[in-house]
Order: C-alpha cells, then sequence, then structure tokens
C-alpha cells in the first residue's frame, strides 16, 4: 500500500527536472565563475615591470621585479619602499600603457577664500 508507485507520474520527469536544474546551474553560475577565474588568471600572468597593481588587500603599487614562472613579484608601494607579494593577490592591474578613463583627470582647485574673524 505504502511502496506503490504513482501510476501517474512518469520516472523520467524526475531526471529531466535534475537535468534541466543542473543546465541551469551551471550556466548562471558555474560558467561565469570560471570565466573570470580565467580572466583573472590571465590578467595576473600578464604584469610586466612599470604597471601599476591592486592587491587585495587595497594597496595601490607599481612592480618594480617580474619574473615569468616566478609567483612572487616585487612591488614599490611608496618610494624606496619595495615589498614582495604573490601573483595570486592581485585583484587588479593597470598597465602603464593604458589609456587614462575620462573621469581620471584631477579636479581643479579653488582657492579658499578668506572671511575676516569675527571680533567679540
Amino acid at each position: 500500500m505504502f511502496l506503490q508507485a504513482d501510476a501517474g507520474q512518469s520516472p523520467f520527469g524526475f531526471f529531466a527536472m535534475m537535468i534541466a536544474m543542473f543546465a541551469i546551474f551551471y550556466f548562471l553560475l558555474i560558467r561565469p565563475q570560471q570565466k573570470r577565474m580565467r580572466e583573472h588568471k590571465d590578467m595576473v600572468a600578464a604584469v610586466r615591470r612599470g604597471d601599476t597593481v591592486v592587491t587585495a588587500g587595497g594597496l595601490v603599487a607599481k612592480a618594480t621585479k617580474v619574473v615569468d614562472g616566478d609567483e612572487e613579484i616585487t612591488v614599490e608601494i611608496a618610494t624606496g619602499v619595495k615589498v614582495k607579494v604573490l601573483r595570486t593577490t592581485l585583484q587588479d592591474v593597470r598597465s602603464k600603457n593604458a589609456p587614462k578613463a575620462a573621469n581620471d583627470t584631477p579636479a581643479k582647485k579653488t582657492p579658499a577664500k578668506k572671511t575676516p574673524a569675527k571680533k567679540k
């Protein structure tokens, strides 16, 4: 009585639904993540000396020593301050030859107006 299968449902309906769910999951989640990982890997592999890099910690630095095949690169975070970082910690690479965006121009400084001090 309890173990009898429902005669109205096909056993292939469940499998078809599971395959459809996996396909949706694959195209919405897995494939885009693999694409982002591949792009990041290519970007990190293309780092050259002189490029500006952003680390996962938020440091913006200039690559000073890059050896192909080595997992570490040397970056300069301030004048005379050089640090070794792992390539995998690079979040963004800004090529030294890349054109600047239109909104990267510095804002014009306006002179501050001097107001006379109030007397008590």
